[in-house]
């Protein structure tokens, strides 16, 4: 078929509407391509001539999208323009013209060898199962009484978004949150199971009005109150986290804040806004500049809907690890919680109300030897095992034994030695853990003081040993909880510990859902047969 080739011919040259093609119409799953199964994606563009149309944003939607360029041009080709289609400067290579094509054949050869390696995973090598990708879609929309003619025009650019998504299957949840002075959810991440639900829903939603437009306050609102495993966020769970900002004015108070906290939060914002918004704003708000649109109102929208659709598809591969991590099926494997309560000194009047946190958490635990393991560990100056992830195989004789927690005090907090004193002998087979099983393994963190010790290498050695650290600090100790947890997201403050109650249901749900990406000493997988998740 390449030997029946023949010259199509035609003027002028645009290449940047070519690669938009291929992107729509080649790079799909329909036309044979394996993206979806990890397969790696090349593309050589072969090109003579400057580009009359503008390359940058269909060159970057294809990189987005996971597709390695490799761009050989000739004397009449601009460089410049063949280094930003080119996945990297040095894979633009360059011919005086195209009979020079054999002179270069070798160095692409060994272009796109390096691709494929690089595309390889390290051992162990690890086969999983992919599906179609999970994603939590948030919409935030400006209802302030500057919208109120153009409303009726977001509401139908949000029904013809989420009627692209796949919401029947549980695949893509979607919350729509409305705002001015003060936001206002019209439905969160859990609330509606079918697209037919999501579509009434919206199509039914009105103007909220009211002003001024607070949209930082708005921002910080959605972290606090829909990002949140109670909302129906699966954050924890690894599904990619994204928000949809419709704004038409500057907002009264400041962004930055809010906007960088969901940013850290892992949530993926892409922000579209009128001609009576900031533009800068916007981009602070956004995940980065090209995620920043614009249309003179919202009559518009539709013309950025595509450019929407594609930044959306592009976040299941952002998000997506480079190479697969060992899989656990959850539903059958359980997890290994191990409890490291402080009970120096610092604690004296906190403790009964932790031991009772404790016991919620376990009575919303699947116990068994089978199921889920769970070891106390309390600690000051030093660290004791009050029982062992092998210990109890029923849920009651854990929480008969937790009821019969006492306080130990003493003096100073050493929370460095403790998390070495887990690391070295409660995450051990031993112990009862059974990380080398691909088993989760989670160590809950609650830390009423300061440490005396340094906690950041025997943190990071855990960490590095695959466990995922969860921690509850008071004003005392919050800052230092963020640093020994997993992710800053993963530590919880309160004032003190009376206050536990009010975080009690987070971290339910992150037990109840989290997935761990886990690496076995041994190339023993478990497989994931109910979708893929990692983290």
């Amino acid at each position: 078929m390449v030997s029946g080739l023949r010259h199509k011919g035609g003027r002028p040259v645009n290449t940047g509407a070519a690669l938009q093609y291929v992107r729509d119409n080649v790079f799909t799953a329909s036309s044979g391509s394996r993206r979806q199964e990890g397969v790696p994606q090349l593309l050589i563009l072969v090109n003579g001539g400057r580009s009359s149309d503008s390359v940058d944003t269909p060159a970057s939607a294809l990189k987005q999208l996971g597709v390695t360029v490799l761009g050989i041009g000739t004397r009449n080709s601009d460089h410049g323009q063949l280094q930003k289609i080119s996945s990297k400067p040095n894979y633009a290579l360059s011919v005086s013209d195209f009979s020079d094509l054999p002179n270069i054949q070798e160095q692409l050869s060994s272009a796109i060898s390096t691709v494929t390696v690089r595309a390889t995973p390290m051992t162990p090598t690890v086969i999983v199962e992919r599906s179609l990708p999970k994603r939590d879609v948030v919409f935030l929309l400006d209802g302030s009484d500057g919208t109120q003619t153009g409303f009726p025009a977001m509401r139908d650019f949000v029904q013809k978004v989420v009627e692209t998504l796949n919401v029947d299957d549980d695949r893509e949840r979607v919350s729509v949150v409305q705002y001015s002075r003060d936001a206002a959810v019209q439905f969160y991440l859990n609330t509606y199971k079918t697209q037919d639900d999501v579509v009434a829903n919206v199509r039914g939603l009105r103007h909220k009005g009211g002003r001024p437009l607070n949209t930082g306050a708005a921002l910080q609102y959605l972290r606090d109150n829909v990002f949140t495993a109670s909302a129906g966020s699966r954050r924890l769970e690894r599904v990619p986290q994204m928000l949809i900002v419709l704004s038409g004015g500057k907002s009264f108070d400041s962004v930055d804040a809010a906007a960088t906290a969901l940013k850290e939060l892992g949530v993926f914002t892409l922000a579209i806004g009128t001609r009576g918004s900031d533009s800068r704003e916007l981009q602070k708000i956004s995940h980065g500049p090209n995620q920043a649109l614009s249309v003179s109102d919202f009559t518009d929208l539709p013309s950025v809907q595509q450019q929407l659709q594609s930044s959306m598809e592009s976040v299941a591969i952002v998000v997506t690890p480079e190479s697969p991590t060992v899989l656990v099926d959850h539903g059958v494997a359980g997890k290994d919680v191990v409890f490291l309560l402080d009970d120096s000194d610092y604690t004296r009047n906190g403790f009964a109300a932790m031991r009772d946190f404790v016991q919620r958490m376990v009575e919303e635990l699947n116990v068994g030897e089978n199921n889920d393991r769970v070891s106390v560990v309390q600690y000051g100056r030093d660290a004791e095992a009050h029982f062992y992830l092998k210990t109890y195989t029923t849920k009651d004789d854990i929480l008969d034994t937790v009821r019969g927690l006492r306080h130990r005090g003493g003096r100073p907090l050493n929370t460095g030695s403790a998390l070495k004193y887990v690391r070295d002998n409660v995450f051990t087979v031993a112990s009862g853990s059974r990380r080398q099983e691909g088993i989760p393994q989670l160590l809950i963190l609650l830390s009423g003081g300061r440490s005396s010790d340094n906690v950041e290498i025997p943190a990071s050695a855990l960490k590095d040993n695959g466990v995922l650290i969860l921690g509850i600090g008071t004003r005392n100790s919050s800052t230092e909880v963020q640093r020994i947890a997993s992710d800053p997201s993963y530590a919880q403050s309160v004032s003190d510990f009376s206050d536990l109650p009010n975080v009690q249901q987070p971290f339910a749900s992150s037990l109840s859902h989290v997935v761990v990406g886990v690496k076995p000493m041994t190339p023993t997988v478990r497989g994931a047969k109910k979708g893929f998740h990692s983290c």
